[in-house]
């Protein structure tokens, strides 16, 4: 299977130096758990209000 994997990424174009890069940016990024919770409200709900003064 990884025979085929080789010979298909080759057809492609893709390079063992992408792989390489492909997997470093998954290491990268994949291991950070993100709090994403505050996204769950809209935008412009969590902005303050805007107060006019004369």
């Amino acid at each position: 299977m990884k025979q085929l994997q080789k010979w298909f990424d080759r057809l492609a174009g893709i390079s063992a130096e992408e792989h390489h890069r492909l997997a470093l940016a998954h290491a990268i990024f994949a291991e950070r758990q993100q709090d994403l919770s505050h996204l769950e409200m809209p935008a412009c709900w969590r902005r303050r209000a805007l107060t006019l003064t004369h």
